[in-house]
């Protein structure tokens, strides 16, 4: 019985330390943009385009972040991130890191004007 403590706790140390071996992994950097939504995505970046972002969230869109440098668009994974009433509607300066599959985790998001 202790062999099988042993092992187990063994392996969830290993599993530990492979865990935080990946969060360290992903990088945190910090990009300038827009938020939008997917149905319109970089039309999206413009003052003009906060209500018809706010109406396409409330049909079902999700937000996502376009980076103002290349204009690509990139699906934001915790959408509780997200405040539509102030992310919407002005360029922002977002701060997190891309997932495996290509999504964008927010750290936090912030008036590029600041």
């Amino acid at each position: 019985m202790r062999k099988v403590i042993s092992v187990f706790g063994l392996l969830a140390v290993l599993f530990a330390t492979i865990s935080f071996a990946t969060i360290a992994d992903q990088k945190t950097a910090t990009w300038m943009g827009w938020i939008s939504d997917d149905h319109c995505g970089a039309k999206g970046m413009s003052a003009d385009h906060k209500a018809c972002a706010t109406t396409c969230i409330k049909n079902g869109s999700k937000y996502v972040f376009v980076n103002g440098a290349d204009k690509k668009v990139i699906a934001i994974n915790n959408q509780d991130a997200v405040s539509g009433e102030k992310n919407l509607g002005q360029e922002v300066k977002v701060t997190g890191h891309l997932q495996d599959d290509g999504s964008l985790h927010v750290d936090s998001i912030a008036n590029a004007k600041m």
